[in-house]
């Protein structure tokens, strides 16, 4: 072979040393990359592969419940751990929409009422006026934001004119505490662990948007929607240089109204939006009203008042007349709208609304108290073996799966997929769970795979906590209910999102092909 000329060696070395590294860079990569995966055309198959999901060293302090069966043959494909308790989060709202479906039934709308305690005389009310609600979590919003108009307007067509009397808003339908059994102290200033009350409006929340001034120094503004219901606010979010890193601060302490605000936000930085929960959603549903009256050309002569438990409200109720009523939308479409997002006030309000339902059949009055939340927890007590769940492989004390407390078994899941499978209102229901790529809590998670469009499932996460239970159908065209639950684990900070190493067991359901 002939020589190079000396001029081109000291390019040719170098050169051949990159295609080298290369090279073994590309083997190394080979050799370490996860081998492709196959679809399963074998439980064995589809149980090995789930088996390499989750025995990954990164899990080992972590806890898998796996439960997967068929609904077409009733057979199980694939358990892990199906029997052992773990935290829920959220696929909790399936054991309250199960029983609010079997307790009110899917056509249930829930009342809002405005109550006359007084006698009607040439348009005149004598008495007070009383704002009542029963639980309806969707009032003030999409469809309903006109309701304080509506009760008003219908007052204005009995021909009321003057209220002489006070405006009493009354929240008093739900018994207890306005927070679920087991919610943490720190969320309750949060969004998603707003107030459980009988009379909710605007999803008990206050939207805050805070906005640099002008000039580095100055203080930045805090506006509220609504503004009626803004918390007495100490402290301010000063304005920083241009291009620092963000810092606000909102602080309620739990149990008080006053918020506190701190930190600072750089100048020129586009303006950022919060959620805050309400202290009292009742007040601002009264305070909606009685700016209602007044568009209704309705003179109020006494002030507005709040009611809440544990005041007893008995006697003032008993001398009353239903005047004017709004309706929420049907249960089903509330499930529809609380599942696809997982929202907590929507679950637990409609445990509690069980809850009153319960307590109300009761053949004799019991002694004691109990709370409309534990009225609830009882009717789903006597639901559970009637699905064929032991009281034991769910522990459940509230509605939204908010609490910590709350225990279910993979299995108990997959069994109540199953009964709700089983109902008449089970296609309906299986569009109200969110849709893995297209809407919900799953609108960005396994798209461009077999369960996309396919997977309907709830979702649930809290710190450490990560679920997914719900319907698939696999690629042999047979449906089943899964339950997939990883407590005990945060993902490392460079890795894969812990919902990422759930839905991979999903996806595997959904590229499933074996039929035995």
């Amino acid at each position: 072979m002939s020589q190079l000329p000396s001029r081109f060696r000291h390019r040719l070395v170098p050169a051949l040393l990159l295609i080298g590294i290369c090279w073994l860079t590309a083997s190394l990569a080979a050799a370490s990359a996860p081998p492709a995966i196959t679809d399963a055309t074998t439980t064995a198959m589809l149980a090995a592969q789930i088996d390499a999901q989750i025995e990954q060293p990164r899990f080992s302090a972590a806890s898998w419940g796996i439960a997967v069966v068929s609904l077409d043959s009733g057979r199980t494909l694939y358990a892990h751990h199906a029997d052992q308790l773990l935290q829920p989060a959220s696929t909790a709202k399936l054991f309250t929409a199960a029983l609010s479906l079997a307790t009110l039934g899917t056509d249930y709308r829930i009342p809002t009422r405005l109550l006359a305690g007084g006698r009607q005389h040439d348009g005149r009310l004598d008495g007070p006026l009383i704002l009542y609600g029963m639980g309806d979590p969707t009032l003030g919003t999409a469809g309903s934001t006109d309701w304080a108009d509506q009760l008003a307007a219908q007052l204005a067509a009995r021909g009321v004119r003057h209220v002489r009397g006070d405006l009493i808003a009354d929240d008093g339908y739900f018994t207890g505490p306005s927070f679920g059994t087991g919610w943490e102290a720190g969320d309750l200033q949060s969004w998603f662990a707003v107030p459980s009350s009988a009379l909710s409006v605007q999803e008990n929340t206050i939207d805050i948007t805070v906005s640099p001034a002008a000039a580095v120094g100055l203080p930045a503004s805090l506006n509220f929607d609504p503004v009626d219901a803004a918390p007495p606010l100490l402290g301010q979010i000063t304005t920083a240089l241009p291009r620092s890193t963000s810092d606000i601060n909102l602080y309620r302490a739990p149990g008080t109204g006053t918020l506190y605000a701190f930190g600072s936000v750089p100048t020129r930085a586009s303006p950022q939006h919060f959620k805050l929960a309400m202290t009292d959603p009742a007040l601002q549903a009264g305070q909606q009203l009685r700016q209602a009256l007044e568009r209704q050309g309705i003179h109020l002569t006494g002030k507005l008042q709040v009611r809440h438990w544990p005041q007893d409200d008995a006697s003032l109720l008993a001398r009353t007349e239903t005047v004017a009523e709004v309706l929420s939308p049907p249960l089903l479409e509330i499930l529809q709208r609380g599942l696809k997002r997982s929202q907590n006030l929507y679950l637990q309000n409609l445990l509690l609304s069980v809850g009153v339902h319960q307590q109300a059949s009761e053949p004799t009055p019991p002694t004691g108290f109990t709370s409309s939340e534990g009225y609830g927890i009882q009717a789903l007590q006597q639901l559970l073996p009637q699905i064929g769940i032991p009281a034991s492989a769910s522990l459940i004390g509230e509605g939204a799966g908010l609490s910590r407390r709350d225990l279910v078994t993979p299995d108990a899941l997959v069994r109540l997929l199953g009964y709700l499978a089983a109902q008449p209102y089970a296609a309906a229901l299986h569009d109200a769970l969110p849709i893995a790529g297209v809407d919900g809590t799953l609108i960005g998670r396994m798209r461009h795979t077999a369960a996309e469009n396919n997977v309907h499932a709830k979702t649930g996460s809290m710190n450490y906590v990560h679920c997914l239970a719900g319907y698939v159908t696999t690629a042999a065209g047979e449906r089943l209910a899964f339950a997939i639950m990883l407590n005990n684990y945060e993902a490392p900070p460079d890795g894969l999102r812990a919902s990422s190493d759930v839905d991979a067991i999903a996806v595997l359901l959904a590229n499933y092909r074996g039929r035995d």
